[in-house]
C-alpha cells in the first residue's frame, strides 16, 4: 500500500502540476494523494479525479493540524505571502510544526538555489524554512528550484512589442528551468517515498546570459529583441512606473541582481537523478510557448 502524500498549495500552478505528475507520470493512485489549499473550492477538478481535498490555511494552526493528520509524506510548497516581510517564513514554520505534531515521516520542500547567499528578496524565507525543517528531525528532501523560464512569459510579450528588454542581469548567467520540470522532479521525490535527508538543486541544461535568452526568445517569436542593460535600482523604478507593487518590483530587480552576481549560474544533474529525464531546453520551452510570447 502506498503511503498518503499531501501536497500543499495544490490550487497553485506548481501544486497542480506536481499532482498531475504523481497521477500520470508516476502512477500514484488518486486515493493516496491529498491536495490542500486555503480554498478547497479551487480543488474541485482534483476531487473529481478521486483526490482527497483538505483546507490548509498557513495562518490557521487548527486547519494545518487537520491537513497533516494521517499523512506520511508531505510536500510543502512555499506560499505567495511576499507583501509583508517575514509572513511567509512564519507560515512555513507553522506548517513544519504541524507536520512534526502529526507524525509526518518525510517532509519535502520547494526552495531556491543558494538561499544562504542569494540577493533575491525572499531568499531568507527559503533559508529559514530549510533550517526549520532540518531542526525538526523529520527526514527531508529539499528541492531547490532554479528560476523558471515561465517567469519570462509575464514581461516578454511587452518586450517583444517594443523590441527592447530592460534587464539588470548585466553579463550574469542563469540556468532556467520550466515550472513543469520542477513539478516533475518534486513528484519523483514524493513517489520514491523515501526520505534521504538530501538537498537537490534542479536546473535547466545550460546557463544563459540575457543576450542568449533574448536570442532564443527572438527566434521563437520571429521578432527582434534588443537587450538594454540597466542597474537594479533603475529597473526597480521602471517596474514600479509600470504600475506593479513595490515589493514585486524589488523582488524582480533583486532576482536580476542575483543573476548578475553569479548566484544563479549553476548547472546540476539533479533533475536527471530524480526523474531519469533531461530537463527542457530554453529553445524547446519558448518554441512551445510561442503563442504566449506573442500575446501582448
Amino acid at each position: 500500500m502506498m503511503s498518503k502524500i499531501l501536497v500543499t498549495g495544490a490550487s497553485g500552478q506548481l501544486g497542480q502540476a506536481v499532482i498531475r505528475h504523481l497521477l500520470e507520470t508516476y502512477d500514484v493512485a488518486a486515493s493516496d494523494i491529498v491536495a490542500a489549499s486555503r480554498d478547497t473550492a479551487k480543488l474541485s477538478a482534483l476531487a473529481a479525479k478521486g483526490v482527497e481535498t483538505r483546507k490548509a490555511d498557513f495562518d490557521d494552526a487548527a486547519s494545518l493540524a487537520a491537513a497533516f493528520a494521517g499523512i506520511d509524506t508531505a510536500l510543502l510548497i512555499s506560499t505567495d505571502a511576499l507583501a509583508i516581510p517575514g509572513q511567509r517564513l512564519t507560515q512555513h514554520k507553522a506548517a513544519v510544526e504541524a507536520a512534526v505534531k502529526a507524525g509526518v515521516k518525510h517532509l519535502a520542500y520547494t526552495s531556491m538555489p543558494n538561499p544562504d547567499k542569494s540577493l533575491v528578496t525572499f531568499a531568507p524565507d527559503h533559508l529559514g524554512t530549510e533550517q526549520a525543517i532540518k531542526a525538526s528531525g523529520v527526514p527531508y528532501t529539499i528541492i531547490r528550484n532554479a528560476w523558471y523560464y515561465d517567469n519570462y512569459l509575464h514581461g516578454m510579450p511587452h518586450n517583444l512589442q517594443s523590441g527592447q528588454w530592460f534587464t539588470a542581469m548585466a553579463d550574469g548567467k542563469v540556468s532556467n528551468i520550466s515550472r513543469d520540470d520542477c513539478a516533475r522532479a518534486a513528484a519523483a521525490a514524493l513517489a520514491k517515498g523515501k526520505a534521504e535527508n538530501k538537498t537537490y538543486t534542479v536546473t535547466g541544461p545550460q546557463s544563459e546570459s540575457a543576450d542568449e535568452i533574448a536570442a532564443v526568445v527572438s527566434h521563437a517569436a520571429d521578432k527582434p529583441l534588443a537587450v538594454i542593460k540597466v542597474s537594479p535600482a533603475d529597473l526597480q523604478k521602471g517596474i514600479e512606473g509600470a504600475g506593479l507593487p513595490g515589493f514585486v518590483a524589488a523582488m524582480l530587480a533583486s532576482a536580476d541582481a542575483n543573476i548578475a552576481a553569479g548566484n544563479f549560474d549553476l548547472v546540476t544533474s539533479d533533475y536527471e537523478t530524480l526523474t531519469g529525464e533531461k530537463p527542457q531546453t530554453s529553445e524547446a520551452f519558448f518554441e512551445a510557448n510561442k503563442a504566449k510570447l506573442l500575446s501582448a
